[in-house]
Parts: structure tokens; sequence; C-alpha cells
């Protein structure tokens, strides 16, 4: 008779169950091995998620140029007749469109060629509208016989010398540097024919202390 097998209910050759179990179980895969395609598309996201910034980066800053140079022109201040709004050398920003879509006013500070001499320009305050009466008595500004108060020019740049009175003419301007005392104005010049004034200054850019909006600016703040 056969003897009963003394290994039927031995562990097979090569180690315990849990280790053969261990041999069997499949090794870990990396995500990157796992999910190549998921990595290429979050990749080419990234890059897409970039080029779409820059191209909008790019845009504006192509818009503000064209701003720049087509609505704005940078300028340089030579004198001080615009003192204290205006200082010599300072640097600002014009409008140069602004008077095609909107009335010149009172106030405003306007750039223009010079009346005697259309290579140069010149940036003065608008005084007197077409058809008023401009008149300065001690000092003090009478439009049509009214007193206009100016806050903008200081007690010491007053000019106390008597103008006029004179009357503006159609489509004319009569302006004055702030600096009364010294400024080549219309009380020298006459009065600017709309046709030479091609800006309005706006913004003031150098120095930095000087840095701000002109038209909500106080001149004796500067």
């Amino acid at each position: 008779m056969r003897k009963p097998d003394e290994n039927l209910n031995a562990p097979p050759t090569g180690g315990s169950p849990d280790a053969q179990k261990s041999s069997l179980a499949p090794a870990p895969i990396s995500t990157s091995q796992a999910n190549p395609s998921l990595q290429a598309s979050t990749h080419h996201l990234l890059r897409h998620e970039i080029r779409v910034w820059t191209r909008d980066l790019l845009i504006a800053i192509g818009l503000a140029l064209v701003i720049i140079v087509f609505l704005y022109q940078p300028v340089k201040v030579e004198g001080t007749s615009m003192a204290p709004l205006l200082s010599d050398q300072e640097r600002i920003f014009i409008n140069k469109f602004v008077y095609r879509f909107e009335d010149i006013h009172r106030g405003d500070v306007v750039v223009f060629w010079y009346p005697l001499d259309r290579s140069k320009s010149f940036i003065k305050r608008v005084i007197g509208l077409p058809g008023e009466t401009v008149e300065i008595r001690r000092g003090l500004l009478y439009v049509n016989g009214q007193l206009i108060p100016e806050p903008y020019v200081p007690p010491q740049y007053t000019d106390v010398t008597d103008f006029g009175p004179i009357k503006v003419p159609k489509d004319s301007y009569f302006v004055m540097g702030d600096h009364r005392i010294s400024s080549n104005d219309s009380r020298v010049f006459g009065a600017v024919a709309s046709q030479f004034i091609y800006g309005r200054a706006v913004f003031a850019y150098w120095p930095v202390d000087h840095f701000g909006s002109l038209s909500t600016t106080e001149a004796n703040e500067k």
C-alpha cells in the first residue's frame, strides 16, 4: 500500500502563502505612467491660457499707445507764464481732439500756435470768449462789466496795470497767463483765432510732485 503523501498539506515550494500572494500582486504604477494623456492635456491648457493672457496684454498696451499717440500729446512747458499751475520744464499731456466735440470754455488752459510766429506754440488760460468785452482794472478782471474771480492768480503774480476794455472778435479767444506780471499774452498780441487752438492741457506727469489732472488741481496748491 502506498504511504500517505507526507507533503500533501505542506506549503508549496517557494515560500509561505502570504509571500506568494505578495509576489503575485501588481507593482504600483506612477500617475505619469498611468495618465500620460491627462498630463499632456494639462500642459496644453496651461500654454493656451498663457497665450490668451499675453494676447490680451499686448492688445491693451497697443490700444493705450494708440490713445496716447492719436488723442494725447506729451509737451514740455517752457517759461513761467502759467505759474504756479505749471512750472518751467514741466511735462504735461494735452488732448488734441477735445475741441472737435465740445466748445472752448472760460478757464480752459489751452495750447495754440503763436499768432505772430506759427512755428511756436504757447500755453495760456482762456479769459474772454467770442463777442465778450474784456477789461482789467487795477489787476481785477471784468468781462462785460462783471467782476470775474480768478483764484488761480496768486496776489504776488497780479499785474495791477489797467487794460482795455476790448471786445473779443468772433471765433477768437482772449488768453492770459496766470503769472500776469510775466506773461506775453492777448494783452500784447491780441485775441487768438479758434483755428490756432489745437489742444487743452489735461494732465501733468513730471515732476512727480505735480502729477495729476490739470482740470481738478488747484493752481495755488502747486
